[in-house]
């Protein structure tokens, strides 16, 4: 909040126009301005009683109850697509499968891989001599972990699924670790062999049930891909369809050709597109090719709107939860929106060059159109302008915002608020204390008594003893 009034802030605005003083006001010509060494003209209103709000401006967005991110866990094609555009579905329908044949590639892999790691792990110590030839499959091994964990991570984040997602990630961590508490054993064992003190066979036989743990979570991560195959809706909602961005196939995400390209998957024709398609078709299509990880749709809950407002960190510490707020929705000129404070996010935004916001999250109360009936609802992503109420009080001595200038107190010791008063048709500088800023009224409470005239445009210019009238 900026204390300096000779300027209101343009962020700022009053809630509703103020008559009181409309009707009190009065405007003087002092001298005509057709001499440049003529005063100024001034205007003077008289002091009286109203409603003064100090309002902060912000832009705001309408937000939907929730929204999903739907995303293909492989590179494939869309074998089915049980959905359209703006379809209303309900949480853990089917939405697509995906045919996928380097995902089900990719399992049949990973289990020959675990098969192969017991058959070794059962063979005793024949395939190891010594404990260096131990600690040098172990450090292959470990290498292999790793580059095995980090593929089953990858896959496991591309699952569409939050809870199945969720789920594999907590597996691949738990394999992880339970591998690295595996191998550290079998280090220990290792050692006591190279001292004297340990088998080998043991030491062989930890080293096998380290790499049986990093096979098996290769598997699961695969398997878990695969049966994200099946796409299913996150949460109940209107499905919208991914667009496509810039040149290449209509059917395909933007950068899904080169991606598909590198990896073998062939494009079916139609996924193909063509110039000639019909104008708003559907993007995704069944047939269509798909990359790994790329988006295919989402899943929008509007059942309850709410609004979020990006206010200048000048102001956010005026705005609490609880204080209303005026809306005007861009796409519906001439209605009259409105919402209530819920919370501030504590983060701030960082915006071009110094500028920082906070987020105001604001629930949505219903609109009425310029004819009096309910206005049309808005749609998520709407823009808007969000006109906080930050204070407001009623029936206050009130002054145009004009009418208050800075001035140095008497001992020079820092400003004070001020107005020029009229009295005997000369100006009067008196000191006063102004309560809610609007940006055309301030309140006044202390210094003033309705029925006073006081100075407004031109007042920064007026001089002690200056005659008005």
């Amino acid at each position: 909040m900026r204390a300096h009034l000779t300027t209101p802030r343009p962020s700022r605005r009053p809630l509703r126009a103020l008559s009181a003083v409309a009707v009190g006001a009065s405007f003087v010509l002092v001298a005509s301005a057709c001499s440049k060494d003529e005063a100024p003209a001034l205007s003077t209103a008289t002091v009286a009683r109203g409603d003064v709000a100090e309002v902060v401006d912000a832009p705001g967005t309408v937000q939907p109850r929730a929204s999903a991110v739907v995303k293909s866990p492989a590179a494939g094609t869309v074998a089915t697509l049980n959905v359209s555009d703006g379809q209303q579905v309900a949480a853990g329908d089917v939405l697509m499968t995906i045919d996928s044949p380097s995902a089900v590639s990719n399992l049949a892999q990973a289990k020959q891989a675990d098969e192969d790691a017991a058959a070794s792990g059962s063979s005793g110590s024949g395939s190891a001599k010594s404990a260096s030839q131990v600690a040098a499959q172990q450090r292959k091994a470990a290498a292999d972990a790793a580059a095995r964990f980090s593929e089953a991570e990858t896959q496991a984040q591309a699952i569409a699924d939050p809870a199945a997602r969720a789920a594999a990630l907590a597996a691949v961590q738990s394999s992880r670790t339970q591998y690295q508490l595996l191998a550290s054993q079998t280090q220990a064992l290792v050692d006591q062999v190279n001292a004297g003190l340990g088998n080998l066979d043991t030491a062989v036989s930890s080293l096998g049930q380290a790499q049986r743990v990093q096979t098996r979570a290769a598997v699961s991560a695969a398997q878990a891909t695969v049966d994200a195959l099946v796409v299913k809706a996150p949460i109940s909602g209107k499905v919208s369809l991914s667009a496509t961005g810039g040149s290449g196939s209509a059917n395909l995400p933007a950068g899904a050709e080169a991606l598909l390209a590198g990896s073998g998957v062939s494009l079916p024709a139609a996924a193909a597109g063509s110039d000639s398609g019909a104008a708003g078709a559907p993007v995704l299509a069944q047939g269509a090719a798909v990359a790994s990880g790329a988006t295919v749709l989402n899943v929008i809950d509007a059942s309850t709107l709410s609004l979020t407002a990006d206010v200048d960190e000048t102001d956010v510490l005026s705005v609490k939860p609880g204080i209303g707020a005026d809306v005007n929705i861009d796409a519906v000129p001439g209605a009259k929106y409105h919402g209530t404070v819920t919370s501030i996010d504590p983060t701030p935004k960082g915006g071009g060059g110094s500028s920082v916001t906070y987020t105001v999250r604001l629930s949505y109360d219903g609109g009425t159109g310029g004819d009096g009936t309910p206005a049309a609802t808005p749609l998520p992503g709407m823009s808007a302008t969000v006109s906080l109420v930050v204070q407001e009080v009623d029936g206050v001595v009130e002054v145009p915002a004009a009418a208050v200038v800075r001035a140095g107190s008497d001992n020079g010791a820092k400003d004070s608020d001020t107005v020029w008063i009229v009295s005997g048709g000369k100006a009067e500088r008196r000191a006063v204390t102004v309560g809610v800023r609007g940006e055309t009224d301030v309140e006044i409470t202390k210094g003033l008594d309705g029925g006073e005239e006081v100075v407004t445009e031109g007042a920064a210019g007026v001089k002690q003893g200056q005659q008005v009238s």
